[in-house]
Parts: structure tokens; C-alpha cells; sequence
């Protein structure tokens, strides 16, 4: 059974094929959506939820992130719940947008000295988790949030994004 019915729509940016970023998210959110479902009892609708990723470039997310966030620089993802949600309760049937920035992803993984797909992983499961209610703006929403990620990253074997670092 399919959780999620994942929409894709590249808009800029040098991004691979669709069908291959439609393979990949699918595995990915997939996998982060059967972990919160068994490691922290997450609901999910009977039907599969929609969940919108929109994948583009540094100056549309920063319109973006300017007219939503107030904040008008570039920023590496941002989500947009459909309903508000709680950690841990029933999501509605749709499940909201996360948009990707190509440049800035490709930029932070650069200065990571991390692979490109291992660092969209990372932003993929950290948007995802904010469509489920979870925050990092107090100490420790970000010590569970980054927590849970670092989880969902391990089982898609990819390491700890935060090692010794506070939680943001």
C-alpha cells in the first residue's frame, strides 16, 4: 500500500528528469512516512495523502520565502502544511508543498562535502516532518524533529546530518 500520492512539478533549476525525481522522493518520503507510521505511531489517511513537491531555483524560493516568511533571502526548503497539524494526529488528506531550491541544495551539499542526493534526502525528510507538525524552533522540538531525522536518514543509510552539532 502506497501512503502517499507525491505530485512533482520542476519549475527552474538544473534538476534531473522528472521520472527520475519521482522515483527518488518516492523512495524517500515513502520510507520517512512507514518509519513515523511504526517508530512513532503516526496515523495516515486510508487513501493515499497528496503531498505537493515543487522543485525550483534561489530566486523563486526567495520570492517565496519573502512573501510567506517575511524573509527576503534564498533558503534550501520551505513546507507548507495543508492543515495544521499535531505531531502524532490524523493529517487531512492532503498533506501539503515543499519546495527545494536547486542552487542553494547543491551549494550547502558542496560545503558539506556531501553527495547531492544525500543532502536533498536530508531536506526531503526535514520538509516532510514539518508537514506532520513538527518544528525546530524551541530547543527541544529541534533536539526531537533532528532526532527523527537522523533516524529516518539512517534507515535510507545515510549518516547523521547534525553530528555534534545544538540542535538549530
Amino acid at each position: 500500500m502506497t501512503a502517499l500520492d507525491i505530485q512533482i512539478s520542476v519549475e527552474a533549476g538544473d534538476w534531473p528528469p522528472e521520472d527520475e525525481l519521482q522515483s527518488f522522493c518516492e523512495r524517500v518520503l515513502e520510507a520517512a512516512a512507514d518509519f513515523l507510521a511504526r517508530e512513532e505511531n503516526q496515523p495516515l489517511p486510508a487513501q493515499a495523502a497528496e503531498l505537493s513537491l515543487v522543485f525550483t531555483d534561489d530566486q523563486a524560493i526567495r520570492a517565496i520565502n519573502a512573501e510567506w516568511r517575511g524573509q527576503d533571502k534564498a533558503t534550501n526548503v520551505l513546507s507548507f502544511p495543508a492543515f495544521p497539524v499535531t505531531p502524532g494526529r490524523m493529517p487531512g488528506p492532503m498533506l501539503g508543498d515543499i519546495v527545494v531550491a536547486h542552487e542553494t541544495l547543491r551549494r550547502e551539499a558542496a560545503e558539506l562535502e556531501k553527495p547531492f542526493d544525500a543532502h536533498l534526502t536530508h531536506l526531503l525528510v526535514h520538509g516532510f516532518l514539518h508537514l506532520f507538525g513538527y518544528d525546530h524552533i524551541e530547543d527541544d522540538e529541534a533536539e526531537r524533529m533532528e532526532g527523527l531525522e537522523t533516524r529516518i536518514l539512517a534507515r535510507l543509510g545515510l549518516s547523521d546530518p547534525y553530528g555534534d552539532q545544538p540542535p538549530h
